[in-house]
């Protein structure tokens, strides 16, 4: 009896109850929790006609969010997300090589991940997920790490590193109020990404302590394939033509049982359903993917109307996928897309996880492909 209870009970019905819940008092009333929350939300709250809803957000059956959440309360917007790398401040060292400081905070803090829902985060500079990193192949890190937070954290670097800079404990977790500097050089150049490596691991990552570390190659390391490698180097002109993004599937469990009741890409359920990521349609686009999500074993990315090239890990200048429209990730696996819309009309194309479940709680969006970007 107890475990058909405890079946009865799953995350999935509650859910679906819920869902039920918010649309009946959506339709009866005319505000949202949203609304109740945030006075801002007044307008994006009103009960609104199948026929009111954008043409755009009814591509899988306008099964979405309804409402905003509050980008400046949460001090990030997941479409600023997408192009805001962080590069640190660069000095020469006596051997001629650079070194690029990074300075990073852990933090509590209250987000909103979906309309009216907010979830009791820990942070990286006071977002999540946390700041994209970005240095060059060769170059001398250092990552000044300060916990502000109310738990010990760390930042654990998948990358090559000595033991001392690995991150757990005893090699770089430190408790609140103390600091630690990470040093290591960049390499092996590629998609990776840092978490905390604080026990227990899956609540400190689920509970938001992650972020993109991109490693470019050198050009002048890969002279069999240095076009390629001068695309991958940022603020070069070659680097210049493509448009690059970055995107972290993740998902939260807003009731701590163990399961999601939200997915995402950058946190917040539907953002690109309901702004779009507008793409030139003549240069080439390249997708920095990583999959954070915790409690569930993969997720995945499908294109729609398109094929990609695929770099697993991003440590190859030559693809280990070959047109492909859809890519599985384990938990930590993180790759590169790149593809392009030159041969294709404008318009809206979908992308999502091949999970309906997952693209049905928030994992869903669109590239809107336009002539040129004004």
């Amino acid at each position: 009896m107890l475990k058909w209870a405890q079946t009865a009970l799953s995350r999935r019905s509650l859910l679906g109850a819920g869902i039920a819940s918010i649309g009946a008092t959506t339709i009866g009333t005319s505000k949202t929790a949203a609304q109740e929350t945030h006075g801002n939300h007044a307008a994006a709250a009103k009960p609104e006609s199948a026929a009111a809803v954008p043409s755009h957000q009814s591509a899988h059956g306008a099964m979405m969010t309804v409402g905003t959440v509050d980008d400046e309360r949460n001090g990030f917007h997941p479409t600023k997300i997408l192009t805001d790398w962080y590069t640190g401040t660069v000095a020469d060292l006596p051997d001629g090589r650079k070194l690029r400081t990074f300075e990073i905070t852990a933090e509590d803090k209250e987000i909103e991940i979906a309309p009216g829902v907010m979830f009791p985060a820990w942070t990286y500079n006071g977002r999540v997920p946390g700041p994209a990193l970005r240095a060059t192949e060769g170059e001398r890190l250092r990552i000044v790490f300060r916990n502000f937070g109310s738990h010990p954290h760390s930042m654990h670097f998948h990358g090559i590193h000595s033991a001392r800079m690995d991150g757990v404990p005893g090699a770089g977790m430190i408790a609140p109020g103390e600091e630690y500097v990470y040093e290591f050089d960049a390499r092996p150049f590629g998609c990776h990404l840092y978490h905390c490596h604080a026990l227990p691991l899956a609540r400190h990552i689920h509970k938001g302590m992650y972020g993109l570390f991109v490693i470019d190659p050198d050009p002048a390391r890969h002279p069999d394939n240095v076009e390629v490698a001068k695309s991958r180097l940022h603020g070069s002109p070659e680097n210049a033509e493509w448009q690059e993004l970055a995107m972290i599937m993740n998902a939260f469990d807003t009731n701590f049982d163990g399961e999601n009741e939200f997915y995402a890409c950058n946190t917040i359920a539907h953002c690109y359903a309901k702004e779009p990521i507008k793409i030139e349609k003549g240069r080439p686009v390249r997708v920095y993917l990583v999959n954070v999500t915790e409690f569930d074993p993969i997720n995945s990315f499908h294109l729609h109307g398109n094929f990609f090239d695929y770099f697993d890990q991003g440590t190859t200048l030559t693809p280990t996928l070959r047109t492909v429209d859809i890519i599985m990730q384990c938990q930590a696996q993180r790759g590169i897309l790149e593809f392009t819309y030159k041969e294709h009309e404008v318009g809206l194309y979908m992308f999502h996880a091949h999970q309906s479940e997952f693209t049905e709680l928030g994992w869903m969006g669109m590239f809107d492909v336009v002539e040129t970007l004004s």
